[in-house]
């Protein structure tokens, strides 16, 4: 994007969709608020009015990750085999997002947006979990919780690490594991 075509006036958009882009592309250290800037045709001093530096624009990476992974789930209820499908699509078509959400050390853990976004996330992830008939995901629904996310978290950090070895769809892969794991 050069400075004549910014135009629409939505600085912080055009730089968190660039972010997601160049973090899924080479990694978040291989983004600088300076490239932002210049990949926004704007100013190198610009995108400090939105964020700060960046960190602020990975906080708010982050935070929109987990806001719309919350709405993804939402969007897949009530089924806890929707929830994973939905967690795992998330991931894979957003690994910009994805890799911000789950590496503390790029953000403001103490940001109360993202700490309501990552809340919002969690319970609807605990809401797909409330729907297994399994007795002992009835009897200690956190640990079941627990169990659903380190499966759909684990499977996704393979799948994007190019660990496991299939041609077959990752959303198709993790439904068979699911089913294996958590439905009779």
């Amino acid at each position: 994007m050069t400075r004549d075509s910014y135009h629409h006036g939505d600085l912080k958009t055009v730089i968190l969709e660039r972010a997601a882009i160049l973090v899924a592309e080479r990694g978040a250290d291989g983004v600088s608020l300076r490239e932002l800037a210049r990949a926004a045709g704007v100013s190198h001093a610009a995108p400090a009015h939105h964020f700060v530096d960046r960190r602020g624009v990975f906080t708010a990476l982050a935070a929109q990750g987990w806001r719309n992974m919350a709405s993804a789930l939402a969007e897949a209820r009530p089924q806890f085999d929707d929830a994973a499908l939905a967690y795992v699509r998330f991931a894979v078509d957003h690994p910009g997002h994805y890799e911000v959400m789950f590496d503390r050390s790029l953000v403001d853990p103490d940001n109360a947006e993202l700490i309501a976004a990552q809340d919002a996330a969690g319970a609807e992830l605990a809401a797909g979990v409330g729907t297994l008939n399994d007795p002992r995901a009835q009897e200690d629904p956190q640990a079941a919780a627990l169990a659903a996310w380190s499966l759909v978290h684990g499977f996704v950090m393979l799948w994007l690490n190019e660990a496991i070895e299939t041609r077959e769809d990752p959303v198709a892969t993790v439904q068979r594991v699911a089913r294996m794991l958590f439905t009779k």
